[in-house]
């Protein structure tokens, strides 16, 4: 009959659906999240405060290409990774 879609063109057209609106709602957001996180990594600079993925709170001493410096109490240091960063909380008065 004219005008009908052979089923298996249907079902790539359905499929190739899908697998676009799967892109659309879960990949995309995925790596617009990873982008950010890398330009916030990117951002880190002596004196911000942040929270470790940890859960540790402190103050960045000092920024190297991978790892971080964090005071956690007055005299107190540690050695992290810089991707074990979660967040920037501001900036120490």
């Amino acid at each position: 009959m004219p005008g009908q879609l052979n089923p298996v063109v249907s079902n790539l057209l359905l499929f190739a659906v899908f697998i676009g609106l799967m892109w659309f709602l879960m990949i995309r957001p995925q790596q617009q999240q990873q982008r950010k996180r890398q330009e916030m990594l990117a951002r880190l600079k002596p004196g911000d405060k942040v929270v470790t993925i940890g859960g540790v709170f402190g103050t960045l001493t000092r920024v190297d290409e991978d790892t971080v410096r964090l005071r956690i109490a007055d005299k107190v240091e540690i050695k992290l990774s810089r991707n074990a960063v979660a967040q920037v909380l501001g900036k120490e008065e």
